[in-house]
C-alpha cells in the first residue's frame, strides 16, 4: 500500500510480532485498522484476506496458515503431505510475518499472488 500510515502499522504489527508473539487483542485491532488503509486504497484482496486473517485469529487464538510454497511440489502419499503441512505450521508467528509484510508492496505480482493463496488457504481452513 502506499499509504506511509498504513506501512508504519505494518511495521509495527511485525516488530509486534517479534517481540510479543501473536498478541490476539492487539493483533487483531492492529489488523482491522491495517484494514481499514486497504479499503480506502480500493485492495479487495488485501481486505478479504486481512479481515479472513483476524477472523482466524479470533477462532484459533493462533495463525494456522502456513507460508505458501515457492514450487509445487510432487507428492507421493498423504502422509508425506500431513508432515510437510505440520512443519510449516510449526511457526505461526513467521508465516503471519510473511503475510502482513506481503501488503507492504502490492505492485509485485509474487506478493499478489501469494496473497492469493493465503485467501485461498484461510478459506479452506
Amino acid at each position: 500500500m502506499e499509504n506511509k500510515k498504513a506501512i508504519k502499522l505494518v511495521d509495527k504489527i511485525l516488530t509486534d510480532l517479534d517481540k510479543t508473539g501473536i498478541n490476539a487483542d492487539t493483533l487483531i485491532k492492529d489488523l482491522k485498522e491495517l484494514r481499514e488503509y486497504a479499503l480506502e486504497a480500493q485492495v479487495p484482496l488485501v481486505v478479504k484476506v486481512l479481515r479472513f486473517t483476524y477472523e482466524h485469529i479470533e477462532e484459533n487464538d493462533s495463525f494456522l496458515i502456513p507460508i505458501p510454497d515457492d514450487e509445487p511440489i510432487e507428492e507421493d502419499t498423504d502422509e508425506t503431505t500431513a508432515a510437510t503441512e505440520k512443519a510449516a505450521v510449526k511457526d505461526p508467528v513467521e508465516s503471519l510475518k510473511y503475510l502482513v509484510s506481503l501488503t507492504k508492496s502490492l505492485k509485485n505480482k509474487t506478493n499478489i499472488s501469494d496473497l492469493k493463496e493465503y485467501r485461498d488457504a484461510l478459506i479452506a481452513f
